[in-house]
């Protein structure tokens, strides 16, 4: 039973692997499955745990990116607007 879930996880990496990479940095649901399978391997009932710190870290990556891309734009020509 264990192994064909483990298997199952494994062919479900994967086929996210298999996917075109987005350019988009970080979030929450590709780190949560990171932590998730990382949880799972350190042992018995972490794979919640370990998604819930994946999915925390990956929003935090994906808010620092957003961060820095902010800045390094350069501030937009505004119409002023009631004069």
């Amino acid at each position: 039973m264990r192994a064909t879930i483990l298997s199952a996880a494994l062919a479900a990496g994967l086929a996210l692997a298999a996917l075109p990479a987005q350019a988009k940095t970080g979030g929450c649901v590709k780190d949560g499955a990171v932590g998730a399978v990382a949880g799972h391997f350190v042992g018995s009932g972490h794979a919640v745990a370990g998604a819930a710190a994946g999915c925390a870290v990956g929003v935090h990556r994906r808010n620092r990116a957003e961060r820095q891309n902010a800045q390094q734009q350069p501030p937009q020509n505004q119409p002023n607007a009631g004069r």
